[in-house]
């Protein structure tokens, strides 16, 4: 099976059911379909050939949706980017993947005109708003995504020969040495993760799932998938910023599923929730970081009716583990067991496997990645023989306890990646742009536990003798130059940065620092 099935099934099956409700815009599922073959159509015609790489760089919209669908059904294969994201971290994903095509919003267009010399391989631009021309130069092309929606809407798709083994989805994730890895997920595996999360969650058409999740974080992404394969109804909005208006929209459109992280489910407790009637509302799910206890008994007990589900996941396999909703209530710090179809276990530090203990958590299963993208030492780092021969299973380089029942309690990271908001953050690429402010000469950047975002960013730094910075001017540089989620949340100058015996900054002296 293919992932661009999930849409043309639920065609065939509710063609005049809501599949996507968006900025005032509902669409059926025959409307989705129809215009995502059109686009398709649109991206053959102009050059897309199978196999080659779409970036979607846009926010949770209609216009997202149809371009995944529209490059799956044209052979394609999608990324969707962060819509913060800066010129130079775009140009080096479109280079290192070689992408062909840019869905890009018409407000980004400083942006476009700032890459654009430097990404040979992208041929051409697909503008959501009016276009700035038909040519760049005499290789690139910008063409407006509205002209192309005009085109003849039919119910045929175009042919396309790829199998369930072929790349679907190229999702970059921060890596340990600052430079973004393309986690490489076949049809098979987007398949598979989808298939075993809606099975736990039970999800059925009659399920409307509503989501603020950016589409570019892949918990946000399989809101999108999963909603389209058991023909439900998502809700598509671009952030939980007015928690009155999410939750007008919980009662208002009956929503039966809601994913969150603990930033949203902070926000939604500081409200009074009897006050609204969410008798509708089956489920709620979190992951990208551990939802706090705290949060887990106050939603229990404004919502009772409401089943809690606190997950455990990677970008390299999508989801790992769920925790079984009559355990919640039993070990609320646990993230369960291997969800359906999937085996995980832990191994000590020469990877003997162990019944119980502490250990690094393996993953094994359909859903687990194919790789990194063209990294074949990072790849071997994560992907090593697994039990059976020929087989390779994912070392997440995250250490877990296994009680006696099997059930994962999460101890900490093998590696110092940031797991904030729902994100990863390489402290790497945070501390290179700390690095590029003149007054800046030593920094590092750690993550400390926060109950709201999973972990804080935190910067510390030392100035050059006579530099005159304040906290306030180096968030603003590192606003200007990160995505929003990366930009540290606390700033602690110090006369110096302590350092090992071999002369690199100690960053486990670092945990005490105070923020300015």
């Amino acid at each position: 099976m293919q992932v661009e099935q999930f849409v043309e099934a639920s065609a065939q099956r509710f063609p005049d059911k809501v599949a996507l409700v968006c900025n005032q815009r509902r669409l059926s599922y025959r409307e989705v379909d129809d215009a995502s073959n059109c686009l398709a159509r649109a991206l053959i015609d102009a050059g897309l050939r199978r196999g080659e790489r779409v970036a979607i760089n846009l926010d949770n919209s209609v216009e997202t949706v149809l371009a995944i669908f529209a490059t799956l059904k044209a052979g394609g294969v999608f990324m969707v980017l962060n819509p913060t994201m800066k010129a130079d971290k775009l140009a080096f994903i479109l280079n290192n993947s070689r992408a062909s095509v840019l869905f890009i919003h018409d407000r980004r267009q400083a942006v476009l005109r700032e890459i654009w010399p430097t990404t040979p391989h992208t041929r051409t631009f697909i503008s959501v708003g009016p276009a700035p021309g038909d040519q760049l130069d005499d290789s690139k092309r910008v063409l407006s995504l509205d002209r192309l929606l005009e085109g003849p809407r039919t119910s045929s798709k175009p042919e396309n020969r790829c199998i369930d083994i072929d790349l679907a989805a190229l999702i970059y994730t921060s890596g340990s040495t600052g430079t973004p890895k393309g986690v490489m997920l076949t049809h098979l595996n987007i398949v598979s993760a989808a298939t075993s999360i809606t099975a736990y969650l039970e999800n059925t058409p009659h399920d409307i799932i509503f989501n603020v999740l950016p589409l570019s974080f892949d918990y946000g992404l399989y809101q999108v998938l999963m909603a389209f394969k058991v023909g439900g109804t998502l809700i598509l909005e671009r952030s939980s910023t007015y928690p009155h208006a999410v939750l007008q929209t919980l009662v208002g459109e009956r929503v039966t599923g809601f994913p969150i992280v603990p930033t949203i489910s902070a926000i939604l407790l500081q409200m009074d929730l009897r006050k609204y009637d969410l008798s509708c509302l089956r489920y709620v799910t979190s992951t990208g970081a551990a939802l706090p206890t705290k949060h887990i008994v106050e939603l229990r007990a404004a919502m009772p009716h409401v089943t809690v589900y606190s997950m455990y996941g990677l970008t390299e396999c999508k989801r790992v583990s769920y925790l079984p909703p009559d355990q919640i209530g039993i070990r609320p710090t646990s993230v369960g067991k291997g969800m359906p179809n999937e085996e995980v276990y832990i191994v000590d530090e020469r990877g003997n496997r162990l019944s119980s203990g502490v250990g690094e958590l393996v993953i094994r299963g359909s859903n687990v990645m194919k790789g990194y993208w063209e990294m074949p030492e990072e790849t071997a780092r994560v992907l090593k023989p697994g039990p059976l021969p020929c087989e390779k299973v994912l070392y997440s380089g995250d250490l877990f306890r296994m009680d006696e029942e099997g059930y994962l309690h999460f101890i900490g990271r093998k590696d110092d990646i940031i797991k904030t908001r729902g994100e990863k953050v390489s402290p790497r690429e945070v501390e290179n742009v700390l690095y590029e402010l003149p007054g800046i000469s030593e920094a590092a950047v750690v993550g400390v536990a926060d109950d709201v975002l999973g972990e804080a960013i935190k910067a510390i730094v030392a100035l050059t003798p006579g530099a005159k910075l304040t906290g306030r001017d180096i968030l603003r540089h590192c606003a200007q130059r990160l995505e929003d989620f990366m930009v540290p949340e606390l700033v602690d100058i110090r006369p110096s940065l302590p350092k090992t015996s071999s002369g690199k900054i100690a960053k486990n002296e670092l945990n005490g620092a105070v923020a300015h």
